[in-house]
């Protein structure tokens, strides 16, 4: 904690002087998510962060032990961690030391209640930017009219945020935010083109949870398989529904044609993307997700749930299909649309490629927020 502020430069206009501002990512450290963003600002300021529990393998080779404080803390699936509050003064005690010029809380109802809280309480001189991530803006704000007032007044308190997606963004603004960037957490490279994908073969890599519906995922997947048995369905990731699932999957619709392989790692999923030509997520919520814009930039067709941000990608749906609410959970005029879909496979997935390609890689996304942080 006693290493001096440096005064190397990076950022093009960050900070008068020259020197590159001192910035705090605080959130989830054992997240990928969180360590893409590490990767994105690591080279652009002077990087510190705070986990409300520890740190993935890959924050070592970023920036040093001394730049990071682990809170060990038990951190839950789908958000509602309230109980990192009761370090607050850990954290603030260790932000005064820092003396940033920005904290940047990731998911706003508990690491950015953090943020708000040390700012206040303690009277530090940074300035917030906060980053939602879906469910502390979709749900949590819906629970109660205490947990909507917390929203609003960790909103209001950032000088700036960031969503991923339009609809999620007008949500913030009600709330009371005053400036919003959209831009989705996108992918860090382009992957290269598959030439090895099989027509019926499907992926799904969310959540094992409640929140994203996997039994959704299956249903879906039966029907599909009804109308065309070579077609096969690959599950990773993992989560507490796992068990039911696997037993689900034991039914003769399903016998033989599902398998779960649990939580991959980067190289290991994209091998799975490569040879996919559907891609499956339906969640009860969400904003625009990072798994479906990977599914798109391997040139898979998503089979999304009927939510506000999915219809932002896919738009009249000639790249891809938002499945109706209700059961059955793929209804034969969809099966039909699929069938379309399928002929036109290959230029679809060319298709989505290139919309990711334009649209949704993250370092241009980065940059044209650390600018605007820049201009205030």
């Amino acid at each position: 904690m006693d290493a001096p502020r440096t005064a190397d430069t990076g950022l093009q206009g960050g900070l008068s002087g020259g020197r590159r501002w001192r910035h705090v990512l605080i959130g989830d450290a054992e997240s990928p998510h969180l360590l893409k963003w590490a990767r994105a600002l690591a080279p652009e300021v002077e990087l510190w962060v705070a986990s409300s529990r520890g740190f993935a393998p890959g924050f070592d080779g970023l920036l040093p032990s001394w730049r990071r404080l682990a809170l060990e803390e038990t951190v839950a699936h789908g958000g509602g961690n309230f109980a990192v509050l009761r370090r607050l003064p850990e954290l603030a005690r260790w932000l005064q030391q820092v003396d940033a010029d920005w904290l940047h809380p990731h998911y706003l109802t508990s690491h950015g209640a953090l943020a708000w809280a040390a700012k206040t309480g303690w009277r530090l001189r940074a300035r917030i930017v906060g980053s939602a991530w879906g469910s502390d803006i979709l749900v949590t704000p819906q629970r109660s009219a205490a947990l909507r007032w917390l929203t609003g007044r960790i909103l209001r308190a950032c000088a700036l945020t960031t969503s991923d997606s339009e609809h999620m963004a007008a949500e913030m603004r009600a709330l009371g935010a005053r400036e919003v960037r959209v831009f989705p957490f996108g992918l860090e490279r382009m992957p290269p083109p598959s030439a090895s994908k099989e027509p019926w073969r499907c992926f799904a890599n969310r959540g094992l949870e409640p929140i994203y519906r996997p039994d959704r995922v299956l249903e879906a997947f039966s029907a599909l398989a009804a109308r065309h048995p070579e077609a096969r369905l690959v599950v990773a990731n993992d989560g507490s529904l796992r068990g039911a699932l696997v037993s689900r999957a034991q039914r003769p619709d399903l016998a033989g044609k599902v398998e779960f392989v649990g939580r991959l790692d980067a190289a290991a999923q994209d091998r799975q993307y490569a040879r996919a030509t559907w891609y499956l997520s339906l969640p009860a919520s969400d904003s625009v997700s990072v798994s479906v814009l990977e599914a798109m930039g391997h040139g898979c067709i998503p089979l999304l749930s009927d939510l506000p941000a999915n219809h932002e990608l896919l738009g009249s749906g000639e790249n891809g299909r938002v499945l109706p609410e209700g059961e059955p959970v793929l209804p034969v005029a969809d099966l039909v649309a699929l069938d379309d879909l399928a002929a036109r496979a290959a230029d679809i997935g060319r298709a989505n490629r290139r919309w990711v390609e334009q649209h949704g890689l993250f370092a241009p996304a980065v940059q044209g927020l650390l600018n605007r942080m820049a201009q205030l």
